[in-house]
């Protein structure tokens, strides 16, 4: 035993040691970031998923590290988006739902906020900004969902190749891609896959890099966002596997996933025939939970055990699947249970390069990527919206294995231990008052900090007193 703690230390020192090398003004990584729409954390082979075949991610996770609690900073896209590009969180910017979520119900004694922000203004210091004046060749291709106006898109947002979905967003046919701005675009008339043309697209970038400047892509596919529309030669096998698992699993919704997988297997190729794998961060993750009611469609996926789905602030809306991959550089099948939120990725990023650990609402997570710890601190979640899966308006607070709700509609709080309870099965407010009151002077104390906006009431139209 007293070998094998020492064998593993010495791991871990030799792997400080490679990194301090790689980053102390020798050469920069590369970046490929890659984030799905809507996949769930329970959806991936590495996580325990049998139904749904992911062959190429599967290998990441093998060969990197596994997350098991990383988080969205929001149970929705755009401000999730914004999260993860500015390392501020979406409830300080004001961007609180997805850009066109006007939802209202009529029997709720609150309406959503007035005075939320939709589209990321071109003042706010992005990631891809930030890599270029690193010298990095800056690239983006997929979903933006992050506002069209000026000075909001992505070629105006510090990236040089830019290839944006554009419109019918939700058809994997029939849709259009801008290519570095609205003069020229792509149009499909119903034959190219949406997830393919967006691979395509990724492969290109990749493959005009010059090989004396690092590169930045972020590859933003729109899959598997419904509509629940695959590639036809992909359904076959899950059909005939359907019945097996008693109709619990999606065979549309699988082989969306699968196309990902392979678009992810071909840059990872591409990059090794490059020669540029050995010093490329790979990174992969979702923008949220996955959907779990039917939304313009059949039931795409099953969270359990975790709770709710995409548009809750439970674990099924905003636990997400986070996998890290760097060849010769991470310590091989890794698992990590340590939590994070994606407003961590700017930091953690700036952190490798030699700078600052901190940046805005974000803190690096280097150290899990080489076998260590981080300070426990708290993170949170502002949603004070409804939205299209049947959520409430909220916000909550995790700190370690505590996590508190706050619905705004009867000021209702719950607290949930999430290490013996990752199903929030048990609302324990009443057993732990103390705690409870603990978190919610955090959460409060936060939200008046950030200026978070604030459903409001429908009879006095004043904002909700918390």
């Amino acid at each position: 035993m007293e070998k094998t703690k020492k064998s593993i230390a010495l791991i871990g020192l030799s792997l400080i040691f490679a990194w301090s090398t790689c980053f102390g003004q020798v050469k920069k990584p590369n970046i490929l970031f890659i984030l799905t729409d809507d996949l769930g954390y329970t959806d991936l082979g590495s996580y325990g998923n049998p139904f749904n075949e992911t062959p190429n991610l599967d290998s990441l996770a093998r060969k990197g590290v596994r997350f098991t609690q990383a988080y969205s900073a929001s149970p929705v896209c755009s401000p999730s988006r914004v999260a993860l590009l500015t390392g501020i969180h979406p409830a300080r910017i004001g961007l609180t739902n997805f850009l066109v979520g006007e939802r209202k119900d009529a029997n709720s004694p609150i309406d959503p906020p007035s005075d939320w922000t939709k589209g990321l203004d071109a003042k706010y210091f992005t990631l891809a900004e930030y890599l270029k004046t690193k010298g990095y060749q800056t690239g983006f291709v997929g979903k933006w969902h992050l506002g069209n106006k000026s000075g909001e898109n992505p070629w105006e947002q510090g990236f040089d190749y830019s290839r944006m979905i554009g419109r019918n967003g939700l058809d994997y046919y029939n849709y259009s891609i801008a290519e570095d701005g609205f003069d020229k675009q792509f149009t499909d008339d119903g034959s190219y896959y949406l997830t393919d043309r967006l691979t395509d697209y990724g492969l290109e970038f990749l493959g005009n890099q010059n090989p004396e400047k690092p590169f930045f892509l972020f590859m933003s596919y729109s899959a598997p966002h419904v509509l629940l529309v695959p590639r036809g030669d992909k359904l076959a096998k899950y059909f005939f596997k359907y019945e097996k698992f008693e109709g619990k699993y999606n065979p549309n919704y699988a082989a969306m996933i699968e196309s990902v997988d392979d678009g992810v297997g071909a840059m990872v190729s591409k990059l090794k025939a490059q020669g540029l794998l050995e010093n490329t961060l790979v990174v992969f993750t979702s923008d949220n939970g996955g959907v779990g009611l039917p939304e313009l469609g059949p039931i795409p996926t099953n969270l359990e055990p975790l709770r709710k789905w995409k548009g809750h602030s439970y674990e099924g809306g905003i636990r997400i699947p986070a996998i890290f991959y760097w060849e010769g550089q991470l310590i091989e099948g890794s698992e990590v249970d340590q939590y994070f939120s994606n407003t961590d990725y700017f930091a953690t990023i700036k952190d490798l390069l030699g700078e600052e650990s901190i940046h805005e609402d974000g803190n690096s997570i280097s150290p899990l990527l080489k076998g260590g710890q981080i300070e426990e601190r708290a993170i949170f979640w502002h949603y004070p919206h409804f939205s299209n899966q049947m959520g409430r308006p909220s916000s909550a607070i995790r700190l370690g294995d505590w996590k508190l709700i706050y619905f705004y509609e009867g000021a209702v709080k719950e607290l949930y231990h999430i290490e013996d309870d990752p199903a929030e099965s048990q609302n324990l407010a009443e057993k732990y008052p103390d705690k409870v009151n603990e978190l919610w002077i955090e959460l409060r104390r936060w939200l008046v900090e950030t200026n978070a906006p604030m459903p409001l009431l429908k009879a006095s139209s004043k904002k909700v007193n918390f």
